[in-house]
């Protein structure tokens, strides 16, 4: 039997073909028919050929649909449930998992941390498809009610959670201000967190008006173009000095703009290092910066500018100097998810403003170029198979 499912060929270069049907592999293993996916900003650096992806692996780390069928060891789900998927595949009983660290299970890949359809993150099927396997499915489907709230509750795979995890990273409190770098789906639930969070001014950065735009209307955000003025300059001036707190949700492939190119993503402009020297600077002495924004330790092929990947030039002892703190890695979803769906449910969260577009799982090659582009209005990608 076969299914149909988003699949990686060449450097920006997906099709919807046919793949196998997922089956069942142990115990506490389930299916799951999908009934949305999403299209994340991180699946882009695999699109864009730079995160070493094989060819032939199906994409898709955002899911959610319905349980058709449960391993004999698995309790607490049956077909019929209605589920969101953390992107982190967790075992539940490693070292790790025991702490809470989700993100950074020892049981599911080889090195620490699985996810669905992801470079370097286990054999596990991405999610883009019609069907997907649920490894450890007790610990990792998160319940959901019967209907309704589809375009929030996506947002609990990955991009909600981890902009809360930005919030947490960097210790944000009530009443404290933050500056947000980036406006993708990332960067807009890590401002929507810290307004929920009770934050007294918030700060975003990007260049794409849209995505600003929505910054303003959902999060109460004071917005800036980096290519029309220095972020860090206009962040200081906006608040009369640094604020309390950053966050990074931009990642390696940070834009610069004095950098010239043949177009505004032009690989050429980028400068890795960019955002977190940004962020030094507007981040008051003793304050925290949290980094949620994709870096990695090496790429087939960077930009030439680029040294050598995962290896920044940053101003560490300006940080020394104000006694800054960092906190990094990808989140560990399931610390979060549960409160984060009760909000939603309860009226007090509605992460599904980012969508953009709900289109067929054939739609996604479309949908993958014209999001690579950053272009206008394209902020969340929706894939109904």
């Amino acid at each position: 039997m076969s299914i149909r499912g988003v699949v990686y060929h060449d450097s920006h270069d997906v099709s919807v073909d046919e793949i196998d049907e997922p089956t069942l592999e142990h115990p506490n293993d389930a299916i799951l028919d999908v009934t949305t996916s999403a299209i994340c900003g991180s699946d882009l650096h695999m699109y864009e050929g730079r995160a070493g992806a094989d060819e032939g692996m199906v994409f898709g780390h955002e899911i959610m649909g319905e349980i058709t069928e449960v391993g004999e060891g698995v309790d607490t789900l049956e077909p019929g449930d209605r589920v969101v998927l953390p992107f982190n595949i967790a075992c539940g009983f490693c070292e790790n998992c025991e702490e809470g660290n989700y993100n950074y299970c020892e049981t599911v890949a080889e090195t620490p941390g699985g996810a669905y359809g992801y470079v370097k993150m286990g054999p596990y099927q991405g999610g883009q498809a019609e069907k997907v396997r649920v490894p450890y499915a007790d610990f990792n489907a998160l319940s959901l009610p019967e209907e309704g709230h589809e375009e929030d509750f996506i947002m609990l795979a990955d991009v909600f959670p981890t902009g809360w995890h930005g919030t947490e990273l960097a210790d944000l409190q009530p009443g404290e201000s933050v500056a947000v770098f980036g406006a993708g789906p990332v960067g807009l639930m890590a401002a929507y967190s810290a307004k929920l969070k009770g934050a007294s001014e918030i700060y975003v950065v990007d260049r794409v008006e849209s995505r600003l735009e929505l910054a303003e209307d959902h999060c109460d955000a004071t917005t800036i173009n980096f290519e029309e003025t220095d972020a860090a300059e206009a962040i200081v001036d906006a608040h009369g000095g640094p604020v309390d707190k950053g966050i990074d949700a931009v990642g390696y492939q940070a834009i610069d703009s004095e950098r010239d190119g043949d177009h505004p993503y032009d690989h050429e402009r980028e400068n890795p290092s960019l955002v977190i020297n940004q962020l030094i600077q507007a981040v008051e002495a003793t304050g925290k910066i949290g980094i949620v924004g994709l870096y990695i330790s090496e790429e087939p092929d960077p930009p030439e500018q680029v040294d050598e990947q995962g290896l920044l030039n940053i101003d560490l002892g300006i940080a020394f100097e104000k006694g800054l703190q960092f906190g990094t890695g990808q989140c560990p979803v399931k610390r979060y998810n549960r409160r984060l769906r009760d909000m939603i449910v309860s009226g007090r969260a509605e992460p599904g403003f980012l969508v953009s577009h709900e289109v067929e799982l054939e739609d996604a090659p479309e949908m993958y170029e014209r999001f690579d582009e950053r272009e206008e209005g394209v902020t969340k990608v929706l894939l109904h198979p």
